[in-house]
């Protein structure tokens, strides 16, 4: 595997580990590169739209459909340990509403995506199964056409 495939891979698994993508530091050290070397590595995730970027640090920002920073979309999932039948909670926040969906399915596993409407404020909390569509009332708005999205993904 080449660098980026590596962490790829280590981004998703310590993401869906602790709920936040890793920093450059603790990349460079699972990878065994330098930060200079990890942080290319990552800008040509970012150009190749598999991962968003921060613009100052080069840190990540987004990991879809997970987000690297507080966002309107907390999931929150109860999963229980390998090794005993104690479960842990994990929560993650998502880049959009679409993406609090997806995080359920990358678990593999039901949670709770805590949000509130765009235009009224009100609390909304949705449960999400990983195996089939979310059901009840409301309504996702895009405002941004899906052809659109990465002119301005942090925006959108």
């Amino acid at each position: 595997m080449d660098l980026e495939d590596i962490l790829r891979r280590h981004i998703y698994d310590v993401t869906l580990a602790i709920g936040a993508p890793p920093a450059i530091a603790a990349l460079a050290d699972a990878a065994g590169q330098n930060a200079d070397e990890v942080r290319a590595a990552l800008q040509r995730l970012a150009v190749a739209r598999i991962l968003v970027l921060q613009p100052g640090s080069s840190e990540i920002l987004m990991a879809p459909p997970f987000s690297a920073v507080p966002t309107p979309f907390l999931v929150t999932a109860e999963r229980r340990g390998a090794a005993s039948a104690e479960s842990q909670t994990f929560s993650s926040y998502a880049n959009c509403a679409w993406d609090a969906l997806g995080v359920p399915v990358m678990m593999r596993t039901p949670a709770r995506v805590t949000t509130a409407c765009g235009c009224c404020g009100e609390a909304i909390v949705v449960d999400v199964e990983p195996d089939r569509p979310p059901h009840g009332a409301g309504v996702i708005h895009f405002a941004v056409p899906a052809l659109r999205w990465w002119h301005d993904i942090v925006f959108t």
